[in-house]
């Protein structure tokens, strides 16, 4: 953990460089002195929704598992999402997943199954909201597209591996069993247990209601997400189509998916530059965008996240040692 550490805070040290090479400072300044804050607070707003419906989307994926109350899903959620901002090297991806198991039955590699499931959602989410940027905005660069053609192939051939375990789950099941029997018994044993669970969390996508239900959600939540970003070109006075609130942020999701630093210091104020550029904006206004933005959504995760940190118990030893080797049930004691 400790070398992906320094490579990721060396790396973002680069980026941050290479967002501040040239820009006059005193103009950033200065750009501060004219937000509109009138479309900061419904800003907020949105990025507030969003959290929301996430935790109660996850309910509707954990639900064929148990039942959870909405309280205890944000309060998980709010934590969650703290962790993955303030732990470095993404291994606070797990600590949702931990503090749902201290909070219901869930086992863990099963909850580990539904966060895979959020993700497809949210893959196939963005993939329809951008498939109607191209009627808008018809000189889109090559390497974008190209990037958003390796996207769309990820998350098809994710999807395809979920409904196959879940179509096929013998099957898989018999699949994974000729990896693990090459493992001591006790491990193997164990491994066959959590790919079982796994394949439990995938189990919202079977039942139809649900799954137009998570969809609905998905891209409320998305939607949200735009609406958020559109609302901060207004606010820092820059003149464009909610389609390019639509490409800054996929851009975004692509930059901040590189593991750096804590918070996503340099990597999302560059790949902000890199949209904004895309319509003619100058760095100097990007990146003014790039510090409200960033400044506002690390706001959003991390007060929530310290107001409900206290009712969710987890500690970094636990996350480290899920990563490394999976373990059903975490260590720590159940908490409220």
């Amino acid at each position: 953990m400790k070398k992906k550490l320094i490579i990721g805070t060396a790396l973002s040290l680069v980026l941050v460089y290479l967002s501040v090479r040239g820009v006059n400072f005193q103009s950033i300044a200065d750009g501060f002195k004219t937000i509109r804050y009138s479309f900061v607070l419904p800003s907020v707003a949105a990025m507030m929704l969003m959290q929301v419906l996430r935790s109660v989307r996850w309910g509707e994926i954990l639900a064929p598992l148990e039942k959870i109350n909405q309280v205890s899903l944000l309060s998980a959620t709010c934590v969650g999402f703290f962790a993955i901002v303030a732990i470095p090297a993404r291994i606070g991806e797990l600590a949702r997943p931990i503090l749902i198991t201290q909070k219901s039955r869930v086992k863990m590699s099963a909850a580990v199954g539904t966060i895979v499931v959020e993700r497809i959602f949210d893959g196939v989410s963005i993939l329809v909201i951008t498939s109607f940027v191209p009627l808008f905005l018809t000189d889109l660069p090559a390497w974008l597209i190209s990037s958003g053609l390796i996207f769309s192939l990820m998350t098809f051939i994710l999807l395809s591996c979920m409904v196959f375990m879940i179509v096929k789950r013998n099957k898989a099941v018999s699949m994974f069993s000729h990896v693990t029997k090459l493992l001591p018994d006790r491990y193997a044993q164990k491994a066959d247990g959590l790919i079982h669970h796994f394949i439990d969390g995938l189990q919202a996508i079977t039942d139809l209601r649900q799954l137009v239900r998570i969809s609905i959600l998905s891209i409320m939540i998305w939607a949200a997400d735009v609406a958020a970003f559109y609302l901060l070109f207004l606010a820092c006075g820059l003149n464009l189509p909610i389609a390019a609130a639509v490409v800054v942020l996929v851009i975004l999701i692509i930059g901040i998916a590189i593991p750096t630093a804590p918070g996503f210091i340099g990597n999302w104020h560059y790949a902000c530059i890199l949209g904004l550029g895309l319509f003619g904006i100058s760095k100097t206004d990007a990146l003014t965008y790039a510090v409200v933005s960033h400044f506002l959504s690390l706001m959003i995760i991390i007060i929530p996240g310290l107001i409900f940190l206290p009712f969710n118990r987890f500690s970094i030893a636990d996350l480290k040692r899920q990563w490394s080797d999976g373990s059903s049930h975490p260590a720590s004691s159940p908490s409220d």
